[in-house]
């Protein structure tokens, strides 16, 4: 398994279970570290990304199925609400939730095993006549472990945004 795809998810992983589970203040650090977490991990393990093709066609997918995964499941499986004696917004996330993320990237972790071990040669054969390169395709996995994250931290900050601003009180994002 390509070492820079094990790192992403795991460090993903940790950072929204560590942020997210129980009942959990919704800060400005919080918001921003999976931001900062993202732009860190885009230069570093992203050098080359499909510019053209199919390949960039998955990666666009596999982004665009991470943010779909980020805004409706994970955000489906927290609340959000707003403590007037406080003044603080605070967002509740329970087993449901660490179960859907470790699922989720347990998926990803378990494709990139057997696609390195299982069916190798079936997957090298898709990716050759789909003009697909092995870059591409660990790129696209990165791409949907950020964009999810990424997601589920703009709805966390507009949840926040909406039980301040009064408009509900409890709300499940």
């Amino acid at each position: 398994m390509p070492t820079d795809v094990l790192i992403v998810n795991i460090a993903v992983l940790f950072a929204v279970l560590e942020a997210d589970l129980g009942h959990r203040k919704i800060t400005r650090f919080r918001i921003l570290r999976p931001l900062l977490l993202a732009a860190g991990i885009i230069p570093l393990f992203i050098a080359h990304p499909a510019t053209a093709g199919n390949g960039e066609i998955l990666e666009i997918a596999l982004a665009g199925l991470g943010a779909l995964l980020g805004l409706v499941a994970a955000a489906g499986l927290m609340k959000i609400t707003y403590d007037d004696a406080t003044q603080q917004s605070m967002s509740v996330a329970g087993a449901a939730y660490g179960a859907f993320w470790a699922v989720v990237i347990g998926a990803r972790l378990l494709f990139t095993y057997g696609a390195n071990h299982w069916y190798h040669s079936q997957l090298g054969h898709w990716l050759v006549t789909n003009g697909i390169t092995v870059d591409a395709l660990t790129d696209a996995l990165i791409f949907m472990a950020v964009a999810m994250a990424v997601t589920r931290t703009i709805r966390l900050a507009v949840g926040r945004n909406q039980v301040r601003s009064g408009s509900a009180k409890a709300l499940a994002v």
